[in-house]
């Protein structure tokens, strides 16, 4: 992949979601909050299978534990059936 970064993306994120990223970043040692992103957005990308979210409101894609993408039929929000 190329370094060159030609577009720009911007996306609001809740305090406890920015919190995330942020624990994410210094845990890893990372030396920006947009390297942090990109790095979640790579394991997010490389750990996700097929999902069709047709119909799905983008509040359903939330980062923490509001997401149903990736959870088992019954499975829920924390994991426990």
């Amino acid at each position: 992949m190329s370094d060159l970064r030609g577009e720009r993306l911007q996306i609001m994120l809740s305090p406890e979601e920015l919190s995330a990223v942020d624990d994410f970043r210094f845990k890893h040692r990372m030396p920006t909050r947009a390297a942090a992103v990109r790095e979640l957005l790579k394991l997010g990308l490389a750990s996700a299978e097929i999902v069709t979210g047709a119909g799905m409101k983008s509040s359903n894609y939330g980062v923490l534990g509001r997401s149903t993408i990736g959870r088992r039929e019954g499975e829920g929000p924390d994991g426990a059936e």
